[in-house]
């Protein structure tokens, strides 16, 4: 489901893990070039904490959680929104997600 999820979000994956613990929960990530996906199951109090981080103008990061409170049949979804990167001071505009002047890339 959090594939599917970052695949509905229009996400590039890169990599992903998943740990399945005895007798039962499951944590994992999926990382996307965007930031990353996870998840933290504990299915013995019928619960799963979701954090999706996303980076730049294309990756719908609602569209993601839509998704999954919709697989997992939630009860009683919270969504909290986090509004992050660098705003321009001078501007108070959102700064691009990738470098593109040459003189400002590392060396």
């Amino acid at each position: 489901m959090m594939v599917s999820a970052a695949k509905e979000a229009r996400a590039t994956i890169v990599d992903i893990s998943f740990h399945e613990f005895n007798p039962f929960g499951i944590s994992g990530m999926v990382i996307i070039a965007e930031s990353h996906l996870s998840i933290h199951t504990w299915p013995e109090y019928a619960y799963a904490a979701v954090d999706i981080f996303t980076c730049g103008e294309i990756i719908r990061p609602e569209v993601a959680a839509r998704f999954l409170i919709e697989q997992f049949e939630s009860k009683s979804p919270s969504i909290v929104e986090l509004k992050r990167g660098i705003l321009s001071p001078l501007t108070n505009e959102r700064l691009p997600h990738k470098i593109t002047d040459p003189q400002l890339e590392y060396v």
